[in-house]
């Protein structure tokens, strides 16, 4: 991670955990042009456009204000989406399961890229079932450059169980705002 995207993160961490959300990935992208991407979620792993739209009016505000990055910028608000980078170790537990592709930070007996099945995390490290192996690797945390689900129909059926079981489970907003009835 870049200096700025440090700066970034401490910056908009506290912020984007006030509204309810957790931080997933900041990026700083581009030369000619400068995208700030920000990969967001709430608690229970959704994130829906309306929710996107609200924490970038959010960020903007504090960014407009702090003046962080030097150069013009497009702020980007997104949810991780379906096959979602891994970030975090709590990313590596939750999808324990699915199939990921892994990149290393060097060369592990000649590889950096590595493909396969979470198989969970013990501590800081990752369990992971690597494709033509029999034994789980044990890969630190810290080694990890980055990481991915890939899209198999096994990961589109958990994420719309997910989301159905999210929207079962949420307060209809009119039910936010509504006034206790005396």
């Amino acid at each position: 991670m870049s200096v700025i995207e440090e700066n970034l993160v401490s910056l908009l961490q506290p912020v984007i955990e006030d509204q309810g959300f957790e931080l997933v990935r900041l990026r700083v992208t581009g030369k000619k042009q400068v995208v700030l991407q920000i990969m967001a979620e709430r608690p229970d792993g959704m994130m829906t456009a309306q929710n996107c739209a609200d924490l970038s009016r959010v960020i903007s505000g504090i960014l407009e204000e702090a003046d962080p990055i030097e150069a013009a910028y497009i702020l980007e608000v997104s949810s991780p989406g379906i096959d979602r980078p891994l970030t975090r170790l709590k990313d590596f537990e939750r999808w324990q399961g699915f199939a990921a592709k892994l990149e290393l930070v060097h060369l592990v007996e000649n590889r950096k890229r590595f493909k396969g099945v979470l198989a969970g995390i013990d501590g800081e490290t990752i369990c992971f079932d690597i494709e033509g192996e029999e034994e789980t690797a044990l890969i630190p945390f810290h080694l990890i450059a980055k990481a991915q689900l890939i899209l198999t129909d096994d990961l589109v059926r958990e994420s719309l169980r997910a989301a159905k079981e999210a929207e079962k489970n949420s307060i209809p907003e009119a039910d936010i705002s509504a006034s206790p009835k005396t």
